[in-house]
């Protein structure tokens, strides 16, 4: 068989997945997880019942598989706003307004009960294991070199900021998420007095300046 029928087949199987996985998505997030028949997603993708088994068993499979390509796609536009930046104090920024910026778009699916099923997904603890090293090792070269604040450890700060833009969600327009982003970078930039009293070195006192210490 010509290589191109080969890739003109693949194609098209990949263009069905996506119906698929689109349409079903879309009904789960309409009509409820479990009011959602593989017969109501092969007439809405415009397919036969049987093409619809031979490329899933039953919804759930598709939803799985739907948020799948959606964590993966997300994944990868991150790390690819991440290595178009300069410097770890540019790429923290660029990979935290990104990351506040999906949250808003995928509001649309918190709270509902196609949430909690795509939340029991493991994929999910896997994605944000990913996007937490991805943040701590930004965090952790910028302390190195006093862009970020260094008496917190890379780690605690990098779930500091997951949680912080979480609540990006919840905001009405990219503006505000942008502040919120705003936020959260001068809570990691700034130098801060830390429970014991010890007072850390701020990135200013790094240039020969004083700096001022705020209490939060």
């Amino acid at each position: 068989m010509p290589k191109l029928w080969n890739e003109t087949i693949e194609a098209h199987r990949r263009a069905v997945r996506d119906a698929i996985l689109n349409t079903t998505a879309e009904l789960a997030a309409e009509r409820g997880v479990r009011s959602v028949t593989m017969s109501q997603v092969a007439e809405e993708a415009g397919i036969g019942r049987a093409t619809l088994y031979k490329y899933f068993p039953d919804v759930e499979s598709i939803l799985l598989a739907w948020h799948d390509r959606q964590i993966t796609e997300h994944l990868g536009q991150l790390a690819e706003i991440r290595d178009q930046a300069d410097g770890p104090d540019e790429q923290l920024e660029a990979v935290l307004r990104a990351f506040a910026h999906i949250s808003r778009q995928s509001r649309g699916h918190h709270g509902t009960e196609l949430s909690a099923f795509l939340h029991r997904d493991v994929r999910v603890v896997r994605a944000q294991q990913q996007l937490h090293d991805m943040i701590r090792d930004l965090l952790a070269e910028g302390a190195r070199t006093g862009v970020f604040r260094d008496d917190v450890a890379p780690d605690e700060l990098a779930t500091y900021c997951l949680h912080a833009l979480t609540a990006a969600a919840a905001l009405p327009s990219e503006a505000a998420a942008d502040r919120l982003v705003a936020v959260t970078l001068s809570g990691l930039r700034d130098g801060h007095t830390v429970p014991d009293g010890r007072r850390p070195t701020s990135r200013h006192e790094h240039h020969g300046h004083h700096a001022g210490y705020s209490e939060h």
